[in-house]
């Protein structure tokens, strides 16, 4: 039988519901008795690649949003606010506010390097908190580099991933393996490559989904 049972998640930093979504699957994950037979992976995708590489500090998510998706201000405030509900009720503080619209692909370099030392699960929580809670520039080396060193990588290992085109050409290869089996919106969950839970679906749904899915792997 394989070692463990995969768990991928396709996942962007400046998606508020990949956040939400990850919260629910842990909480699942926590009343799971067989949680030490899972393993995480963390995939990149990039729900907005055409934002430009340096973030605009004017711009706000309000903003962003509704010229995204050709919409009001009001109406892209108060989309915000219900997804600033929805987050709370996992446990979760988002700030709006503060928060600056920035290109992901830096911080998915980073994800390719932190994932080599075991420190994909780690990495992503602090871009999260980072993106969505501290209004920090996550497209920023120097901040890339303070978020990457807090959960234990070395400034030299942040530059290489910044740097090496290795890792920008995984990231491509997440996002290319994405578009094969048909992932068009993120969070993105495959389970033991058999089955998907898309999107910050409730903590239950990842229960019958995990139950199911160790109970086939483990007659496999």
């Amino acid at each position: 039988m394989k070692e463990k049972m995969k768990i991928e998640i396709w996942s962007d930093v400046m998606c508020p519901f990949c956040y939400i979504g990850k919260r629910h699957l842990e909480k699942a994950l926590k009343e799971f008795e067989e949680i030490d037979q899972i393993e995480i992976a963390w995939k990149s995708f990039q729900l907005n690649p055409d934002l430009p590489e340096q973030a605009d500090p004017e711009k706000t998510v309000y903003q962003h949003l509704a010229e995204a998706k050709g919409m009001s201000y009001e109406q892209s405030v108060q989309m915000h606010q219900n997804v600033v509900e929805m987050a709370r009720n996992a446990g979760l503080n988002y700030n709006f506010d503060k928060a600056v619209v920035a290109n992901s692909f830096k911080s998915h370099r980073l994800l390719q390097i932190a994932k080599t030392k075991g420190l994909g699960d780690a990495l992503e929580e602090r871009l999260f908190s980072a993106y969505f809670t501290e209004g920090k520039d996550t497209s920023s080396d120097s901040v890339l580099i303070e978020l990457g060193k807090e959960i234990g990588l070395s400034e030299a290992e942040v530059n290489e991933a910044l740097t090496n085109q290795t890792y920008a050409e995984l990231v491509k290869d997440d996002i290319q393996e994405s578009r094969q089996i048909g992932v068009t919106g993120v969070p993105f969950f495959v389970f033991d490559r058999k089955y998907a839970v898309s999107g910050a679906q409730p903590p239950e749904v990842f229960t019958q989904v995990l139950e199911k899915s160790i109970a086939e792997f483990k007659d496999s």
